[in-house]
């Protein structure tokens, strides 16, 4: 199957999936599909709430896609690799609509930074997540302040320093990210619906007047994590960095 990036409108729910057969992962296209979508239907209006999933059954998104980390060549090349996750989560947080995270995987990285800036994640039991960034030498720059807002300074240093251990769904329930978890992708779907369901009929300007609330104080979020970007389009350049990259590639 070929990458892609949907959104399907039904009775106020506006439904955005993204698919890459490498476990989901994130190229640039797929990055800025996805902010062109969570842009688009903060102002349609016929959007009442939004629900962001991925296809499949075992990853909800596994990060930034080493095939086009690998070939960064120059610190713009991965200054604009890295705007990509910037102008998602910026899209997120700044979108007046409700953003619910339908998480039926695990997530990595960027995946991670994606259920962060989703105003409320529902994941199954399997939802394992890590930030990975330091493993490969660079680090979780642009999708950090997301992390660090929903589960707090403590919990995100301890993704960000121990890069290569999973934390299980109960620990991203207890830290935060996760606001239910579930047994089944079923469970989980059942229980995505009947709150998008609840949501699109609530008002939307009290839901817009709380996404502000529940946003407060980012707004300088669009200097910075372009700020961020340039970090890690500088640090993924070094020779440490591309021999990581090429070893996880084969694994």
């Amino acid at each position: 199957m070929e990458p892609y990036v949907k959104s399907h409108i039904e009775h106020g729910i506006n439904t955005i999936e993204f698919f890459h057969p490498q476990s989901n992962s994130l190229p640039g296209k797929i990055l800025e599909a996805l902010a062109k979508e969570i842009h688009y239907a903060g102002t349609h209006e016929e959007t009442k709430v939004i629900i962001l999933k991925s296809s499949g059954d075992k990853t909800f998104c596994s990060g930034a896609s080493f095939d086009e980390l690998s070939a960064i060549t120059s610190e713009e090349e991965g200054l604009k690799f890295f705007s990509g996750f910037a102008n998602v989560i910026n899209a997120m947080r700044k979108c007046p609509k409700f953003i619910v995270g339908r998480i039926q995987g695990k997530c990595v990285g960027g995946g991670v930074g994606l259920a962060a800036a989703a105003d409320y994640a529902i994941a199954t039991n399997s939802a394992d997540v890590r930030l990975s960034e330091l493993a490969v030498g660079i680090g979780p720059f642009v999708v950090g302040p997301a992390v660090e807002k929903k589960i707090g300074t403590s919990a995100f240093m301890q993704l960000a320093v121990d890069a290569t251990l999973w934390r299980n769904a109960d620990w991203a329930k207890r830290k935060g990210l996760f606001a239910e978890t579930h047994e089944t992708i079923e469970a989980v779907d059942e229980a995505v619906y009947r709150l998008a369901n609840t949501l699109a009929h609530s008002s939307p300007q009290a839901m817009a007047a709380m996404k502000k609330v529940f946003w407060s104080g980012t707004a300088h979020w669009d200097e910075l994590l372009i700020e961020r970007a340039k970090i890690s389009g500088s640090l993924v350049l070094s020779g440490f960095t591309k021999a990581a990259i090429e070893k996880f590639k084969t694994k």
